[in-house]
């Protein structure tokens, strides 16, 4: 074969223990002792000697859990290679936490290292605003997490403008350690949010970031549109 011909597409020796491989592929470094969890059915190739185990017993609790309205089914990932991830084609955001609390949307969860502290999260405070549901996935300590996003997605570092207003129903992610608000307005209706009267925003300021993505309904996977 013409090496020039995939030039484009063959991937570079990884940067680190997650990073991409284009926007829709999480391509996770595997070594023996460092266990994935993943979204169950998201592998699409691998490298080397990988094992994967679909919904082990010691996932039950959290399987069993409701988050925004569906479960998470979770494999785990586990051998030496290297690993290829993706979600219908969904945009991927690999995010690397150095003792740090994450709080993802369950419908955008993809992966995330099984040393990290995790479980179902309640979502305190908005549940009255669309789009959200009462319980999220928490996800802490140091470690990768790789998100999905419906389209490129923005990360907006909160400590930079002091508020940061977001539309609930684009909410992919923020970290827990933010101060969360809901406003409701009736001059942003057209700014924010696409239904009549009322416009509804979640405000975070703090020190840390939200990732939002250009889609006002995390619920509805890519998958289905087919």
């Amino acid at each position: 074969m013409d090496q020039r011909m995939i030039a484009g597409y063959a991937p570079a020796a990884p940067a680190a223990r997650m990073d991409n491989h284009g926007p829709a592929i999480a391509r996770v470094a595997m070594r023996q002792g460092e266990d994935l969890f993943a979204r169950a059915g998201s592998m699409i190739a691998y490298e080397g000697f990988i094992q994967y185990e679909s919904n082990p017993a010691a996932l039950g609790q959290a399987i069993a859990g409701r988050l925004a309205g569906e479960s998470v089914p979770l494999m785990k990932c586990f051998g030496d290679g290297l690993l290829y991830l993706a979600d219908y084609g969904a945009n991927v955001v690999c995010l690397p936490l150095r003792h740090d609390n994450l709080s993802v949307n369950a419908s955008n969860v993809l992966a995330f290292d099984a040393h990290l502290e995790w479980g179902v999260q309640r979502v305190r405070g908005i549940a009255k605003f669309a789009g959200q549901g009462l319980f999220n996935l928490g996800i802490s300590g140091t470690g990768w997490v790789a998100v999905t996003s419906r389209g490129t997605p923005v990360v907006v570092d909160c400590g930079r403008n002091g508020e940061t207003l977001v539309d609930p129903d684009a909410l992919v992610a923020w970290s827990t350690g933010l101060q969360v608000t809901g406003k409701r307005s009736f001059k942003a209706s057209s700014l924010l949010g696409r239904g009549s009267g009322e416009a509804y925003q979640l405000a975070f300021s703090g020190q840390g970031f939200v990732v939002v993505q250009p889609s006002e309904d995390s619920t509805d996977r890519l998958g289905r549109q087919n």
